[in-house]
């Protein structure tokens, strides 16, 4: 997920997204048996204790986050400590790995997502390396076939609708993203410029994948008929959520912003005082049309001084203690297909059925020019 914003997801840490991964995106791919697979039981995480005082580099974005005692337990079956470093974003985190690749300053990036994946894939920043767990991994979330990156979670970027501000209007919510064109919706979408914000590029990304870039109507249109429609535009995730939507704890105007599906999820979650009882809906909910995947990787950065360390951190990320902690810690859905989800989630998670998805090396190809489009086209 390009984390251009330093609050690039919600609620202290990143929005989650999806349901249960089998039932979304299907079986997984057997990659562990394959010539590049390398055990993880060769990994001191399954075998012998590190020396004393040893630690292990992990270099990450801001919106990393795990409980202490999964954090700890790392120390407890290795013997080594993570050290992490957080730069602003994953964009960020990238760029530092790439400058740094003759002396690495860590020996893990976990972060970079599909919109910066063929950037770090192409500097040669990793070292292959496919974890055992990998093979209960989804396939569809497994994007580099020569195994230099692990997937360790993922996200649906989606609108999201205050549906009581939506009453008050007298509106029905919309169904469609096309729909947030016609008269009716003026001046109720508020959006983040996707220079700057992960989400935003996330849902321009949607709209060039869902209308295209020829024919009779192109994706630079549709979105020419939202700046006519008083799209907003925020520079960052909090800017539109907390400040211009009318939602959740937002103090604007707007009752339809670009969030994550897991939003209302969140909505609920972090309630105060949180419902005893599941109410009949969460306040705000995503239409699930329009949705953009964004997958996270971690890999073992070439020329580390401890790659054995490396491979288990990988390992540890994708081990189920740490797949079950990430949902209510990074607010993002776990990778691992046998991770449980917590109630909450399959309480009040909304999911899309179809999620749009792009290949990396089209994104990193287009990237620069599609923003530098979608700007001319509503900015200026």
């Amino acid at each position: 997920m390009t984390r251009s914003s330093s609050s690039h997801r919600p609620w202290a840490a990143a929005l989650v997204i999806g349901a249960a991964l089998s039932a979304l995106i299907g079986g997984s791919a057997l990659i562990g048996g394959s010539a590049l697979a390398q055990s993880s039981a060769a990994s001191p995480l399954a075998g012998s204790l590190a020396p004393a005082g040893t630690t292990v580099r992990l270099l990450t974005h801001g919106a990393f986050q795990l409980s202490q005692p999964v954090l700890d337990s790392f120390a407890q079956q290795t013997g080594a400590t993570i050290k992490v470093f957080a730069a602003a974003d994953a964009g960020s985190a990238v760029n530092q790995a790439i400058l740094t690749a003759s002396n690495p300053v860590a020996d893990v990036l976990y972060g970079v997502d599909d919109t910066f994946l063929s950037r770090a894939l192409d500097a040669g920043i990793f070292e292959v390396y496919r974890p055992a767990a990998i093979s209960g991994v989804p396939s569809a979330l497994d994007l580099d076939p020569d195994g230099r990156v692990t997937p360790i979670d993922y996200g649906d970027v989606c609108i999201n609708i205050d549906t009581a501000a939506l009453a008050e209007r007298g509106l029905t919510a919309p169904t469609t993203i096309e729909q947030l064109t016609q008269p009716e919706w003026k001046g109720t979408l508020v959006v983040q410029d996707p220079g700057v914000s992960s989400p935003g590029l996330a849902f321009v990304l949607a709209t060039i994948e869902r209308f295209g870039e020829s024919g009779s109507y192109t994706w630079r249109d549709y979105w020419a008929d939202l700046r006519a429609n008083d799209v907003q535009v925020a520079s960052s995730w909090d800017d539109a959520y907390y400040g211009a939507f009318s939602g959740g704890t937002g103090e604007g105007d707007r009752p339809l912003v670009v969030s994550y599906a897991s939003s209302p999820v969140a909505e609920v979650y972090y309630a105060d005082p949180q419902p005893s009882t599941p109410p009949a809906e969460a306040p705000t909910r995503a239409l699930l049309d329009g949705c953009y995947r964004q997958v996270e990787f971690a890999g073992v950065l070439a020329g580390t001084p401890e790659p054995g360390l490396a491979r288990s951190l990988v390992d540890f990320l994708l081990s189920q203690p740490v797949q079950e902690d990430i949902p209510l810690n990074m607010f993002v859905f776990p990778a691992l297909t046998a991770a449980m989800l917590p109630p909450v989630y399959q309480a009040y998670a909304e999911l899309p059925a179809d999620p749009v998805t792009m290949d990396p090396a089209t994104i990193a190809a287009n990237r620069d020019r599609w923003i530098e489009e979608w700007t001319q086209t509503v900015l200026r």
